[in-house]
């Protein structure tokens, strides 16, 4: 929304004092100013108080200043700290796909492949052994390089191998895999509930979610895809996904081969 307008002594807007933002074109300069804007502000107003919310509500739960009396309270605190972590996490998928949607700050070069799978997998091990799921990387190639950014590459394979993790049965691998031609081709696949092949366009949009049916440990707003898929690109890679409806999932990101 553009900013009121002072007027002047002779009726005359006073354009240098409140400067028309002109927000509605699509490339405009100024929608990037007020995005980037929007991003600083929100970033410390939300985050703040929220980080404070979790903070304190485990200090609650851990009792570390005495007990608390009864042990719904235990209870309560735990609950405020869990809903609080659920709010930051969507509030810092939000803030990504706005922060693509403007252009990002990705600056993609040749970088290892098998470092960056490692350091996901060991992010996300303990939500796997929960679950008694396994993770298995088949690349073996320490050297084998791809040009991107590796905090692109890191949101993409975090918010890919939890969606598998949610989805795969206990017992079952999820498998990361590298194939090499004109790009290099990461594939993260995971046996389990998994979405028709028709559904797959919608859900690769924000806020777009599959079958309800399908029960996920893990609520979500349905954003993972479309963070996935902007940081592809932002990448000067593709994100596509191959499926059998109710039986298997096959997520692969293509970057540029070095």
């Amino acid at each position: 929304m553009p900013l009121p307008q002072q007027a002047g002594k002779s009726g005359q807007t006073a354009s240098a004092e409140a400067p028309n933002w002109n927000l509605n074109p699509l490339h405009s300069p100024d929608r990037d100013v007020a995005r980037r804007t929007f991003l600083r502000m929100v970033s410390h107003e939300l985050r703040t108080p929220l980080n404070s919310i979790i903070g304190f509500a485990e200090i609650l739960r851990q009792e570390l200043y005495g007990p608390l009396g009864s042990p719904n309270y235990v209870e309560y605190a735990g609950i405020i700290q869990d809903s609080g972590k659920k709010l930051l996490a969507l509030f810092n998928n939000f803030i990504e796909i706005v922060r693509l949607e403007s252009g990002g700050d990705l600056v993609p070069a040749p970088n290892p492949v098998l470092a960056a799978l490692e350091d996901s997998v060991s992010r996300v091990r303990p939500f796997a052994v929960a679950r008694g799921v396994s993770i298995r990387i088949r690349l073996l190639d320490e050297d084998l390089e791809a040009s991107f950014d590796p905090r692109g590459l890191a949101s993409c394979l975090d918010q890919l191998l939890h969606n598998a993790i949610d989805f795969t049965r206990e017992g079952e691998d999820i498998e990361l895999d590298v194939t090499v031609g004109e790009t290099t081709d990461i594939s993260i696949f995971n046996r389990g509930p998994a979405p028709d092949a028709a559904e797959i366009e919608r859900l690769m949009l924000p806020f777009e979610q599959g079958n309800a049916e399908i029960s996920r440990p893990r609520q979500g707003a349905g954003l993972g895809w479309a963070i996935v898929r902007l940081n592809c690109e932002a990448m000067g890679g593709h994100f596509r996904v191959e499926t059998r409806k109710d039986e298997w999932l096959n997520a692969i990101l293509s970057l540029k081969a070095c």
